[in-house]
This record gives C-alpha cells, sequence and structure tokens, in this order.
C-alpha cells in the first residue's frame, strides 16, 4: 500500500509538470520569458545567517531583460525549523511601452521582512514564507504582503540527499495593503537535482496570474548552502 501511494504521488507531481510544460510551449497568447536565479544562504553559527540572491529575468530566454533584482538579508533561527529575517532588495525593471519597441526603465528600492517555518510530513519538505515587502520608488511607496508554500519531493531517495532527483511545487499569492488588493499569483512546478550538501540545481516553469494578464516563465535555478567555519 505504502509503494502503491508514493507512485501515485510522483505520478501526481510529474504530471503538473508536464501540464506546466504544455501549457508554455503551445499557448500563442503569452511568450515564455526565463529566470536566471540564485539563492544563497550563508549560516554564520547555530542562530545567524545571510541570505543572498540574484535574479536576471528575460522576456526571451536570455539577453532582452525585463528585471535585475538583487537581495540579501540577515537571519536568526528562533528554533531548528523557524527563521526570521530582516533585508534589502534593489530591482531594476524595464517594462515595454503599449506593446511597441519601447520600454520605460525605473529602479525600487525594498525592505522585507519575513518568517520561514519549515518541517517535514510524509516524506515532502514543507516550506511557508510569510513576507511583508515595503516599496520604494521615485515619486510613490506601496507595501505588499505575500505568502509563500512550497513542496519537494525525493523520487529516487528518502531523503534530500547526495544524487537525490526530486519534483517541486509552489505558489505564492501576492496582497497589496490598499487600493487593488490582489497583485499577483505565481504557481510553479520543476525538477531538481542534489549536487551534494551544499548546492542543488532545478529547473521548472511558472505562470504567474496578474490581474490583467498571465506571464508564463521558464526558471533555471542554483542554491548554495555555505557555512562560514
Amino acid at each position: 500500500m505504502r509503494i502503491y501511494m508514493k507512485h501515485k504521488i510522483v505520478i501526481f507531481f510529474i504530471s503538473l509538470v508536464f501540464t506546466s510544460f504544455s501549457q508554455n510551449v503551445y499557448c500563442q497568447q503569452n511568450k515564455v520569458g526565463n529566470w536566471l536565479i540564485y539563492f544563497g544562504n550563508l549560516k554564520i553559527n547555530n542562530k545567524w545567517n545571510i541570505h543572498h540572491e540574484a535574479q536576471l529575468r528575460n522576456y526571451n530566454f536570455i539577453g532582452n531583460m525585463n528585471q535585475l533584482l538583487i537581495r540579501f538579508g540577515i537571519g536568526y533561527n528562533i528554533s531548528s525549523n523557524l527563521n526570521i529575517l530582516m533585508g534589502y532588495a534593489n530591482i531594476e525593471t524595464e517594462n515595454y511601452i503599449n506593446q511597441s519597441e519601447l520600454k520605460n526603465s525605473f529602479n525600487e528600492n525594498r525592505v522585507f521582512q519575513q518568517l520561514i517555518y519549515k518541517n517535514k510530513y510524509a516524506g515532502f519538505y514543507i516550506t511557508n514564507r510569510l513576507r511583508l515587502e515595503e516599496r520604494f520608488f521615485t515619486d510613490d511607496f506601496k507595501m505588499r504582503c505575500r505568502y509563500f508554500l512550497m513542496f519537494n519531493k525525493p523520487i529516487n531517495k528518502m531523503e534530500l540527499t547526495k544524487n537525490a532527483i526530486y519534483l517541486s511545487i509552489y505558489d505564492e499569492i501576492f496582497l497589496n495593503t490598499k487600493n487593488q488588493i490582489f497583485d499577483r499569483n505565481r504557481f510553479y512546478n520543476g525538477i531538481g537535482y542534489v549536487l551534494n550538501s551544499s548546492i542543488r540545481f532545478e529547473a521548472g516553469y511558472m505562470i504567474q496570474h496578474l490581474l490583467k494578464n498571465k506571464t508564463q516563465q521558464f526558471q533555471i535555478i542554483a542554491y548554495n548552502n555555505l557555512n562560514y567555519k
């Protein structure tokens, strides 16, 4: 019975990956963009850590930039699976103007606070993240709340250890604090590989629902966990 249930779970995740893939490849109305992402975490000791990341978001596979995001923060472990973090992000954005070839460029400075809770249940690695953002533009200020829920499931091993292959799925909703409450929702599924205890790679598709339209991105992600000692 356990083996049967595990097979059903794996088939379910694989179906999500291929469903997302087919939606992105054959959809004629929306071009597929590409996000190249690096997530890093430097463990100072059992209590403190430094998060750092960089994201290059392109309208096409590469070479037509939409956003460049740099983010870092300092975190503190309340317990072994609960972390609070405060940080800063700088985002350079280039948006097309009314579907023309012209772009409008603007910069955003962002301060954020977040709470991450991680646990494991029935073979799933589960991550919950609640984030509050204060967003500073040249002539505006906005606040936004985000909730992120992710599941990772190893398929060739019991744990996310060296040489493990795993399936990943997440959903994140963004809510503004004034005016139009709903900002966007991101749904992602992909497949990953654990190189060693520090490094793992992941690739997948994300569908982003905005208020009036939808975008789609192919993501290539690298995770790097460093230890100060």
